[in-house]
C-alpha cells in the first residue's frame, strides 16, 4: 500500500501574528512547516510528501525545507479547497493508494496518530479515516452575549489532521466538489464516502493565534549538550591584551593571526563543539588574511548563531584563564558582562575565573596565556 502525504501550506497565516505566514515562524529554531514535514517524512508508512504553497513565498518554502527530499511544491488556489485539489492533481501522475491531507498549522501531529489512520484501511469499507477528540466541554447557545440554550455533546467530535483517504475516491470527490467545504470529511460524506474516526491527539492542536507558538515551544523535547574548548596564546611585543572581549594593560602582547583573545577562542570552541561544528580554525582558518586582527567577539557571535540556528538555547558558559600575569580579577566582572552581551545572556549565566600554575610550565614562566572553557546547551530532538 503505497501511501503519499500533501501539506496544505498555502494560506496567509496571518492571524498569528510574526510578519510572515505562521507556517514560516520559527518555533524551537525551525520554521512550523519543518517540523510538520519532517514528522511525516520520519513516518515508515508514508513514502513522501508534497507540499502546496503560495508561489509568493516561494523563498520562504525554499529556506524553511532546505536539504530535505521533497518534490517540487504544487502552487495552491484561494481556498484550502483548492489548494488541496491542486495537491492531489498533481499526485495523478504516480497516484498512491493512500492519501494523507495535513495542515502545516499542526506540525506536531505523534506517530500514534498516523498509526491509527493507517491501521483503519485495513477494513475494506472504509475510505477514510480522521483523528477527532471527543468534545467534553459543555456547551451552551448564545444570543447578544446571553447564554440562550445547551447542545447536546453526545457524539460530537474535534477534528484533526491529517486525513486520509484512498486517493482515487478522494479525487473524484473533490473533482465533483461544491465549492465551500472546511475539510476532506466534509467534502467525503457529501460523496457519500464512508469516514472512520481515529483516535487524536491533543498535541496535533493547531497553531492559529499568536499565544499558540507559546504552547508549540513548551512541547519541543531538548536534550542537554556540554562541551569543552582550550586554546593557548605565547606573549610578544606590545603593552596590552585581550580576555575575554576586554583590552587589559600589560606590558606585553599575545600573538596570534587574530586578536589572539585565548578566553574568547576557547569559549567559542566549546559552543562549537555542542552542536558538533568542528573548531574555530574550520570557520575562520588563520590562512584567511579577513581574520587578521580581528576582533574575536564575532568568532563566539558567529558560534553562538549556530547553535541557534538548530534551535539551541545556551544555558551556561564558563571561561578559566590560566597565567602568573596580568591578574584578571580586577576585570572579571567586565568580561562576563562583555560575554553575556555578546551571547545575549544573563550575566548569571556567565562564569569567568583565573588561575596560575604556581609558576609551572610555560604560563608559570610567563611564556604565554591557556584558556578553558565550558558550554552548556539544550538542542531540542
Amino acid at each position: 500500500m503505497r501511501i503519499h502525504a500533501i501539506i496544505v501550506a498555502a494560506g496567509s497565516g496571518i492571524r498569528a501574528g510574526g510578519g510572515v505566514p505562521k507556517q514560516y515562524r520559527a518555533v524551537a529554531g525551525q520554521p512550523l512547516l519543518r517540523h510538520g514535514v519532517l514528522r511525516l517524512l520520519d513516518h515508515p508508512a508514508i513514502g513522501g510528501v508534497t507540499v502546496v504553497i503560495n508561489p509568493e513565498a516561494r523563498a520562504l518554502y525554499d529556506d524553511a525545507v532546505a536539504g530535505l527530499a521533497l518534490p517540487e511544491p504544487v502552487a495552491g488556489g484561494a481556498t484550502r479547497q483548492e489548494s488541496v485539489l491542486a495537491g492531489l492533481e498533481a499526485l495523478s501522475r504516480d497516484p498512491p493508494d493512500i492519501v494523507l491531507v495535513h495542515d502545516a498549522a499542526r506540525a506536531f501531529v505523534p506517530a500514534e496518530v498516523i498509526d491509527a489512520l493507517v491501521a483503519a484501511f485495513d477494513e475494506p469499507a472504509v475510505d477514510g479515516a480522521c483523528p477527532a477528540l471527543p468534545q467534553v466541554d459543555s456547551l451552551r447557545r448564545g444570543v447578544d452575549g446571553r447564554f440562550s440554550g445547551s447542545v447536546d455533546r453526545d457524539n460530537l467530535w474535534r477534528v484533526q489532521t491529517p486525513q486520509a483517504f484512498r486517493y482515487a475516491a478522494l479525487l473524484h470527490a473533490h473533482r465533483a466538489a461544491a465549492p465551500g467545504a472546511t475539510d476532506e470529511v466534509a467534502i467525503a460524506l457529501d460523496a457519500g464516502l464512508s469516514v472512520a474516526i481515529t483516535p487524536g491527539d491533543e498535541r496535533a492542536f493547531k497553531v492559529t493565534e499568536p499565544d499558540d507558538f507559546a504552547k508549540a515551544q513548551s512541547m519541543t523535547v531538548y536534550s542537554s549538550r556540554a562541551a569543552s574548548g582550550f586554546d593557548v596564546h605565547r606573549f610578544g611585543p606590545g603593552d596590552h591584551v585581550w580576555l575575554c572581549g576586554i583590552r587589559v594593560p600589560h606590558d606585553a602582547g599575545l600573538i596570534g593571526h587574530s586578536d589572539a583573545d585565548a578566553g574568547l577562542h576557547a569559549l567559542t570552541d566549546a559552543l562549537l563543539g555542542t552542536i558538533a561544528a568542528g573548531d574555530i580554525g574550520d570557520h575562520f582558518p588563520p590562512s584567511d588574511e579577513r581574520w587578521r586582527g580581528a576582533a574575536s567577539d564575532q568568532f563566539l557571535a558567529h558560534a553562538a548563531s549556530l547553535v541557534r540556528e538548530r534551535g539551541g538555547i545556551i544555558d551556561h558558559v564558563d571561561v578559566t584563564l590560566i597565567c602568573e600575569r596580568p591578574k584578571v580579577g580586577p576585570h572579571r566582572e567586565a568580561m562576563r558582562a562583555r560575554i553575556a552581551k555578546i551571547l545575549g545572556l544573563a550575566i548569571e549565566r556567565v562564569s569567568v575565573k583565573a588561575t596560575t600554575t604556581e609558576k609551572l610550565g610555560f604560563t608559570g614562566r610567563q611564556e604565554g596565556i591557556a584558556a578553558q572553557a565550558m558550554a552548556s546547551v539544550r538542542l531540542p530532538e
